[in-house]
C-alpha cells in the first residue's frame, strides 16, 4: 500500500503540480466508529499521510453523518470528509425542511460515486409474526405501537425517515401518540438492539458489506422490507435516487426495493489546489486498497467520480485538474 501512494505522490509531482512544501495537520469528517465512512476515513488517512510531506497527519473525525458533515465542512471545521449525493444538494439548494433554507455554498466535490447508501427498514420476524403485519405501510400506518430505533439527529437517517412517515401520511408526533417509541441512539448500539428484541424497526444507511447491517442480521430473526411504493415518488422528489439493493445480506428475499443516497468526498473551497489534488488522486489510484478495507467501493468507478450525476455540486478545482489529467473529464 505504502509503494502505491508514494507512486501517487511522485505523479502528483511529475504533472506540475507541487506537493505542500511543509508538513500538513489535517482532518476527514466521518462518522462514528462502526461505520463504512469511519472505515473509509481510516484508510484514507493512512494513505495520505505516507504521501504528505514528512510529519503530516490526518485526523479521523468519528462523529458527524451525512446532514451534519456538509455543515462543519461548509463552516471549515474539518476541511473535507464525506457526504451524500443527497445531503450535499440539499445543502447546496437550502433545503427548506433539511438546513432551514440556509444554503451552503462553500462545499466543492472531490470524488463522487463511491458507493451506492441505500435506506433500509429492517424489521424483526417476530414482531410481523406477532402482529400479522406484512409490509412496512401496514406497520407505520396500522395505528399500533411499534418501537423504531435509528442514528440520532446529524445522520441522513432521521431525515429520511421523516420523510417517508410524511409520504405515508403520518409522523413522529401521529406514531407517538398511537403508542410508538422512537430511540436515536449512536450507530454501535442499533444492532443489538434490534437483535435483542428491544427494537421492532431499524432504519439505516446501508452500504454493501454495512458493518452494523451485517451484525443486526447475524441472528437470521430479521428481515428486509420494500419501501412502499406510494412513499417512492415523494422520496424522488427529495433529492433520493429509487431503485432496489441487490441481495446483499442475510435476511433479504432477493433484491430490496429502496432508495439510494449516493456517497462522496466532499471539500471546503477554500482547501488548497495542490491538496485537493493529491486527495483526488490518491482516492481514484488506490481504489485496490479502498475495497480491500471494506466491501462498499467495489463498485466504484474513478472514471466516473466527476460526474455531475456522481456530486451534485461543483468540483474543486484541484480536483477538476486531476480529472482533465486523466482524460476523464474535457
Amino acid at each position: 500500500m505504502k509503494r502505491l501512494v508514494v507512486r501517487a505522490a511522485a505523479a502528483v509531482v511529475a504533472a506540475g503540480l507541487a506537493l505542500p512544501a511543509m508538513a500538513e495537520d489535517l482532518k476527514i469528517q466521518t462518522m462514528p466508529l462502526g461505520s463504512s465512512w469511519y472505515v473509509f476515513g481510516a484508510t484514507l488517512s493512512k494513505l495520505l499521510e505516507n504521501a504528505l510531506p514528512k510529519g503530516s497527519t490526518v485526523e479521523v473525525v468519528a462523529k458527524g453523518g451525512g446532514v451534519g458533515n456538509v455543515i462543519l465542512i461548509d463552516q471549515n471545521k474539518a476541511p473535507f470528509g464525506l457526504a451524500n449525493v443527497a445531503t450535499a444538494v440539499w445543502a447546496w439548494n437550502g433545503h427548506p425542511e433539511v438546513y432551514d433554507g440556509k444554503q451552503y455554498r462553500r462545499i466543492r466535490s472531490l470524488v463522487g460515486g463511491l458507493n451506492d447508501v441505500w435506506f433500509n427498514a429492517l424489521v424483526r420476524t417476530e414482531f410481523m409474526e406477532k402482529t400479522g403485519q406484512k409490509t412496512l405501510e401496514e406497520i407505520l400506518t396500522s395505528g399500533k405501537p411499534v418501537r423504531i430505533i435509528m442514528k440520532p439527529k446529524g445522520s441522513t437517517v432521521p431525515v429520511v425517515a421523516d420523510m417517508l412517515f410524511e409520504a405515508l401520511g403520518t409522523s413522529r408526533e401521529k406514531l407517538k401518540a398511537a403508542g410508538a417509541e422512537i430511540v436515536q441512539t449512536n450507530p454501535d448500539q442499533l444492532p443489538s438492539m434490534i437483535r435483542d428484541g428491544r427494537a421492532d424497526v431499524y432504519f439505516e444507511s446501508t452500504p454493501r458489506g454495512h458493518p452494523a447491517t451485517t451484525e443486526a442480521v447475524m441472528g437470521g430473526d430479521v428481515v428486509f422490507l420494500d419501501l412502499p411504493d406510494k412513499a417512492m415518488p415523494f422520496l424522488a422528489k427529495n433529492g433520493l435516487r429509487p431503485g432496489k439493493m441487490d441481495e446483499f445480506f442475510k435476511g433479504q428475499k432477493g433484491p430490496t426495493q429502496s432508495v439510494d443516497f449516493g456517497t462522496q468526498l466532499i471539500a471546503n473551497k477554500d482547501l488548497p489546489p495542490d491538496i485537493a489534488y493529491l486527495i483526488t488522486k490518491t482516492v481514484c489510484e488506490n481504489r485496490g486498497a479502498m475495497t480491500a478495507a471494506h466491501k462498499a467501493w467495489e463498485d466504484f468507478k474513478p472514471e466516473n467520480a466527476w460526474k455531475p450525476e456522481n456530486t451534485g455540486i461543483p468540483l474543486h478545482p484541484g480536483a477538476e485538474k486531476y480529472y482533465k489529467e486523466r482524460g476523464w473529464m474535457k
